[in-house]
């Protein structure tokens, strides 16, 4: 008997594995089996395609019907392969070519009444389409999302009688049009502009070098003195994704559902997650290993409120994806990797109470609730923060007497001209992942920086930020070399935490 033929994907982190729908329509008992270790959405497929054909006046042949999932070793979740299962029935019963249907794949979840619904990784299909020269058939809603695959027929159909009308000559399904962007520009009126912060200098030189070199930042301070405020304004600063970027920080929001009307993510992802997070919710996991909080934020920032009131297992995670730049979720029958190259801001007050170090506010077990709230957070993770700050509040009466500082535009241009030097430099490499060969320090820098090493007794970790955060410092002004001041300001951010 013949075998039809049809495209589909399975999903390993943001990577489109190539599945074939086969379809053999035998003599036999009536019967409808599928195999190829499918999970329960999967086989579930097949009520909703007998349904979604019966709804187009159709009906199955009274035969053995058998639907086979390659490779058959690969385990296929989610309810996306229902399309390639209905279109390969159809090929099969001979109501569709199936020479034509081998020119494309299919994702989509079928209704009882035969619409197309919207399903996750779409994106990632429709590269994978590309790169095997193929086509992609998908929901007409997520039309304009396919479309960003490059250079390939995209057919977006609302149901799935569309479909078999344009296969038949019977109705033309027009090529979806491209969306535009998901995020507001930088500088625009929808986000917080960093000149309503008023005060607070050394807090804002400092978010000023984390946008410009990608490091991690920690502000410590009192309830209310404006952490949270700051960090929102870290965003702004950040340049535009490139298009390579925006491809892959997208794919991952499609993975996870979360790529709203087909556009592509061009902006720095901001992710805020609470404190009572889980650690499957921050690195990723779950029943189908969605991408964590770490992903999301890839190519941006995670920014962790309230930081040592995170579960310790949860923070602990976060040390391999900031060193890697990527998160493993491992599982019994698979391991699933994601990017996670993220910048890490965390704010956090100095103790539980709040007011370390205010004879007139802290609590009555000073200093020691500081050490017991500080040591929820460990020496390692630590020491893989670039630049920590004590931000101290700016006095009520004081606010309005001070002067607007620099606009998020300003500083934002100086951010940009920054990463274009590290660009140019390090071929596209940021200073937070930059090799030391590559920072050009001059002898009194790294005589000063390795002075500082042995008397901090830094780590060999901590010694190497210290250079990449005054390499930033050199580039922000415009200095060839880094030089013996610029090693001074980077040691002076160098954590100086409350009770340690």
């Amino acid at each position: 008997m013949p075998i039809t033929r049809v495209r589909s994907f399975a999903f390993a982190g943001i990577e489109a594995v190539p599945v074939d729908v086969e379809v053999q329509i035998s003599n036999g008992l009536p019967a409808l089996l599928m195999v190829g270790l499918a999970d329960k959405a999967v086989a579930e497929s097949r009520e909703r395609v007998r349904a979604a054909l019966t709804a187009m006046q159709l009906s199955l042949p009274p035969k053995r019907i058998l639907i086979n999932l390659a490779p058959a070793d690969l385990q296929k979740e989610g309810s996306h392969f229902d399309l390639a299962i209905a279109l390969g029935l159809l090929g099969a019963m001979e109501v569709l070519p199936a020479d034509e249907l081998a020119g494309f794949a299919a994702v989509g979840e079928l209704s009882l009444d035969g619409r197309v619904n919207p399903v996750t990784g779409v994106l990632p299909a429709a590269l994978g389409a590309s790169a095997l020269s193929l086509g992609l058939i998908c929901p007409a809603s997520q039309g304009g999302e396919a479309a960003w695959g490059g250079e390939l027929e995209v057919l977006a159909t609302p149901d799935l009688l569309s479909v078999v009308n344009h296969f038949r000559g019977l109705q033309v399904l027009s090529p979806p049009r491209l969306p535009g962007a998901a995020e507001p520009a930088r500088g625009s009126p929808g986000l917080p502009d960093l000149g309503d912060v008023r005060g607070m200098e050394t807090a804002k030189r400092a978010l000023e070098i984390c946008a410009a070199g990608g490091h991690s930042l920690m502000l410590v301070g009192p309830p209310g003195a404006g952490k949270s405020m700051l960090a929102g304004r870290l965003p702004g600063l950040l340049p535009n994704l490139t298009a390579a970027e925006a491809l892959e920080v997208s794919a991952i929001h499609s993975v996870a559902g979360l790529l709203r009307d087909g556009r592509l993510v061009t902006r720095p992802p901001f992710r805020e997650p609470h404190h009572s997070a889980s650690q499957a919710a921050i690195v990723g996991g779950g029943p189908r290993a969605k991408p964590g909080e770490v992903s999301l934020a890839h190519r941006g920032v995670l920014f962790l409120d309230e930081m040592p009131e995170l579960p310790r297992q949860s923070l602990e995670a976060l040390r391999a994806p900031i060193e890697s730049g990527q998160t493993t979720v491992a599982r019994a029958a698979a391991h699933v990797t994601y990017p996670a190259r993220f910048q890490l801001v965390a704010a956090m007050n100095p103790c539980r109470c709040g007011y370390l170090g205010d004879p007139g506010r802290e609590c009555s077990r000073a200093p020691r609730c500081g050490e017991d709230y500080l040591g929820k957070i460990s020496g390692p993770m630590l020491d893989r923060i670039d630049l920590s700050v004590q931000v101290q509040p700016v006095a009520a009466g004081e606010i309005a007497r001070l002067s607007e500082g620099e606009s998020t535009e300003t500083v934002a241009a100086r951010v940009a001209v920054c990463r274009a030097r590290q660009h140019e430099r390090q071929d596209g490499v940021r200073n937070a992942e930059a090799p030391v060969d590559q920072l050009a320090l001059s002898p009194a820098a790294r005589d000063l920086a390795e002075q500082a090493a042995a008397r901090l007794r830094l780590s060999a970790r901590g010694f190497t930020r210290i250079l990449r955060v005054a390499r930033t410092i050199a580039d922000l002004e415009g200095t060839v070399a880094v030089e013996r001041q610029h090693v001074a300001e980077a040691l002076g951010y160098r954590h100086r935490l409350p009770g340690r």
